[in-house]
């Protein structure tokens, strides 16, 4: 572990916050039980992150407030941990309720297979972490410098492999979990017990946890449907004569940066080797604690592993992980991607059981007049005796189900007017957009609600131009962060102002090339100026087989993007 002199660059504010927290607690149950705000403090609101839970305000009545001498419509963003992104459909009615009781009438299914709760007033928060634990759920390390909610593939039951991948992700998310008793004497039980810091420990983390977030994927190719290289730590299952062989690992992927500052990109991770099911604890704890002791602690912009990889290089971090598990890694083997998408509609798993892949614009769950999607979840939750299937692509699989429950399952599904995707593009299948305005306080543009309108105009394009079909990425995010993975998508949109998008060209279909800046800033009418005559000449120029993305760089639009170092030049 590098030691801190008085040479050493100066940590930055949140790493004394979190060492000075008495693991993770610090004054959250005082900032809590205040009723004289509807906030807590800045230094808690580092902390409660760790708990799963941002502070958050309304930012569209935010001017109005201030207006009227209000202290901002503070509120807060519960995000629930499901691993591998599988629930059982108790869970789901209890995630609902809450929606309704403490929460915006409206559940988000994130990128990261998990569930968010946003509108959720201070003093709800500790009702609702109560009930979410007792429902044996929980929003420990949903957010904060730790390993995040661990993804893969979420159907164990397409096959044997897919259930032994599926295995290996949970394991993992406990080995990876924080130890702190923090969060269940604060959220749980609702006092501190005594001496705490003396009896706590973090084996792995130690008193100042990670740098910064850190994010692990599972993928089983062909399918990237976890978007396995755009994570800190990827495990791409290698099949051999039918059998799961184990791990090529992948290190070093990330989607942040910063508009304007060339020393932050984001970048794909690089494929260093490969190991057996056996080793993948170990391998993964290795990978964990070296970025733990070499992560950047002074500069949160430069803090993930990217950046230590970037400025040590790979050959030292592969070195320094093989001697932390004291084993050498084999060569990777080889592998092939074919699409990032998920597969809509009914499929039969290796159980003879049903499951339904549901297309959810932008994983929000909500009832509108004409689109009662959350109503009519609930009552398949009912009903159902299998379980529910969190996507990366923000989708909700209804899963094993039985074949007695078929045909209820299908008839409120047309009741409801559900999507299977039957109806819908190919570009709106394989879209994404972060939450942005009004509630993330880091938007600088509109994203959730902005997206589905651009995707109304671009679908009149593409429809008269024959491609309705065709299947192409588009992702959209309110600020340069990246939390919908927008450099990894053959069309990016990314917030740069009010009204105003970066756009972005060339990513690869199957998640193994980066995009590059097409056009900067501009408003959603120049957006479609933009992208409607590529369209156009996609539609009338592609050689067979090629994607979008392919097509815009020989066709020139953009230069193709293969290391993140190269992203702004």
């Amino acid at each position: 572990m590098i030691s801190e002199t008085e040479t050493s660059p100066k940590p930055s504010p949140v790493e004394l916050i979190k060492e000075s927290s008495n693991y993770l607690r610090g004054t959250i149950l005082e900032g809590l039980a205040d009723t004289s705000t509807g906030a807590i403090s800045s230094d808690d609101t580092q902390l409660t992150k760790f708990h799963g839970i941002y502070q958050q305000d309304d930012r569209d009545i935010r001017r109005e407030r201030r207006r009227q001498k209000l202290e901002r419509a503070y509120s807060f963003m519960i995000r629930i941990r499901v691993p591998g992104g599988i629930c059982t459909p108790e869970q789901w009615l209890v995630i609902d309720r809450l929606a309704s009781e403490h929460a915006n009438d409206t559940i988000k299914i994130t990128t990261r297979q998990a569930f968010q709760l946003h509108g959720v007033l201070k003093g709800n928060l500790r009702s609702s972490v109560n009930q979410i634990n007792k429902s044996l759920l929980t929003t420990i390390a949903a957010c904060g410098d730790v390993n995040r909610n661990t993804i893969c593939n979420p159907n164990p039951y397409e096959s044997h492999i897919h259930e032994e991948v599926y295995a290996v992700t949970n394991r993992i998310a406990e080995h990876l979990s924080p130890r702190s008793r923090a969060y269940h004497e604060i959220w749980i039980n609702g006092t501190l017990a005594a001496g705490g810091e003396q009896k706590d420990e973090e084996p792995i983390y130690g008193k100042r946890y990670l740098p910064r977030k850190f994010k692990i994927a599972l993928a089983i190719p062909p399918r990237n449907d976890v978007d396995v290289l755009a994570h800190d730590l990827g495990f791409i299952a290698i099949v051999e004569e039918g059998s799961l062989a184990g791990f090529n690992l992948t290190v070093g992927g990330g989607m942040g940066m910063d508009h304007n500052k060339p020393t932050t990109f984001p970048r794909l991770a690089d494929v260093i080797g490969f190991v057996n099911p056996d080793q993948v604890l170990a391998v993964a704890e290795a990978v964990v604690t070296t970025q733990r002791d070499f992560g950047n602690r002074s500069n949160r912009k430069n803090a993930r592993l990217k950046y230590t990889i970037e400025a040590r290089g790979i050959d030292w971090f592969l070195a320094e992980v093989e001697s932390r598990v004291g084993f050498t890694l084999k060569p990777s083997r080889p592998f092939n991607f074919e699409s990032m998408g998920d597969r809509y509609g009914w499929s039969r798993g290796t159980n003879g059981k049903w499951n339904l892949n549901l297309f959810i614009e932008n994983g929000r769950v909500l009832d509108t007049d004409s689109q009662p999607t959350r109503s009519g979840i609930r009552e398949i939750a009912k009903i159902h005796d299998g379980d529910f299937r969190l996507t990366a692509n923000q989708n909700l699989i209804i899963g094993n189900i039985s074949e007695s429950r078929k045909a209820a399952i299908e008839a409120l599904v047309s009741r409801h007017g559900l999507s299977d995707g039957g109806k819908q593009s190919g570009i709106r299948l394989n879209s994404l957009a972060c939450v942005a305005l009004p509630t993330c306080g880091l938007a600088l543009a509109e994203s959730e609600r902005m997206l589905p309108g651009i995707l109304d105009q671009l679908e009149e394009v593409i429809d008269g131009c024959g491609l309705r079909s065709d299947e192409i990425t588009i992702r959209m995010t309110g600020c340069p962060n990246g939390c919908a993975r927008p450099y990894n998508a053959e069309i990016g949109l990314v917030g740069k102002a009010p009204n105003r998008y970066n756009i972005y060209l060339g990513a690869a279909f199957d998640g193994t090339r980066l995009n590059k800046l097409y056009h900067k800033a501009n408003n959603t009418a120049e957006i479609l100026e933009k992208l409607a005559p590529i369209i156009r000449a996609y539609a009338s120029e592609r050689r067979e087989g090629e994607r979008f993305g392919d097509f815009t760089i020989r066709k020139g639009y953009v230069e193709a993007c293969r290391h993140g170092n190269e992203f702004h030049n």
